[in-house]
């Protein structure tokens, strides 16, 4: 459960920008998505297989 704690004279605005801050931190809301809908473990490695490519071509991109 998460406890924000509202100091003296904050607006309710600014504690709800910390809450949704430490919400989206915790990963409660990606992971219900996932959750959502199965995956078989060959599409889920396909997928970690695209996206290590793609973050290795802009890697290489950003250093050469």
């Amino acid at each position: 459960m998460l406890i924000i704690n509202i100091k003296e004279n904050e607006s309710i605005d600014k504690a709800l920008k910390r809450f949704k801050k430490k919400f989206e931190k915790t990963g409660v809301l990606k992971e219900l998505r996932e959750r959502t809908s199965f995956t078989k473990p060959s599409v889920r490695r396909r997928g970690e297989v695209i996206r290590a490519a793609y973050r290795q071509k802009q890697y290489a991109n950003e250093n050469y």
